[in-house]
């Protein structure tokens, strides 16, 4: 079985954390471990109406199902299991990626379990994709990607694309999440590949 951590933060384009969670959950062989920030959680109720109560999460609150394949741990417990290098992941997926939550992850400032999980995924060489969303960018956060990116993080902006001819914000969506599994070598099935 297969462990991924996603985590949420509270940059716009909560939309593709979401997405990514529904199709991770009908995927039993993958075991999801999801942590949500303050900020992600009222960027889930601002951008689609979407209430969530981070102390007693259920995840139905989020994606409408039930899934026994995720795990929620709260954003201040830094002794969950996910905060531990030995505790044994494919590595994270941090969807949407504020650039709050970039500086921290680049400056090893471990400020909740986000950040804490990521940090362990680098110092065990696990793999981490960090989804931002953020425009214009400033030097600051271009450096602050740099410096992830040269340390092998994977910085996949949330950049959709055209090739694929998309009739629906709903397609656009899915390349990014397709972009982002494609990352762990999972197959989403929601968009079409390039042809030759």
């Amino acid at each position: 079985m297969k462990r991924l951590i996603v985590g949420i933060t509270g940059a716009s384009a909560v939309i593709y954390g979401v997405r990514l969670l529904e199709i991770l959950s009908r995927r039993e062989e993958i075991e999801v471990h999801l942590t949500i920030s303050k900020s992600g959680a009222r960027a889930l109720w601002e951008e689609l109406n979407i209430k969530i109560d981070i102390e007693s999460f259920k995840v139905e609150s989020l994606i409408e199902t039930t899934a026994d394949n995720i795990f929620y741990h709260h954003e201040s417990d830094i002794g969950a299991s996910i905060a531990s290098g030995s505790f044994r992941t494919e590595g994270m997926i941090v969807v949407p990626c504020s650039m709050g939550t970039v500086a921290s992850i680049a400056a090893g400032i471990s400020r909740n379990l986000i950040h804490r999980a990521a940090d362990v995924c680098i110092k065990e060489r696990r793999k981490l994709v960090i989804v931002p969303r953020e425009t214009p960018l400033s030097s600051i956060h271009l450096e602050n990607m740099l410096k992830l990116s040269r340390i092998g993080v994977c910085v996949l902006p949330a950049m959709p694309g055209f090739y694929h001819f998309p009739k629906t914000v709903d397609d656009q969506i899915n390349f990014v999440v397709t972009k982002i599994l494609d990352q762990f070598g999972i197959d989403s099935g929601l968009t079409q590949r390039w042809k030759e």
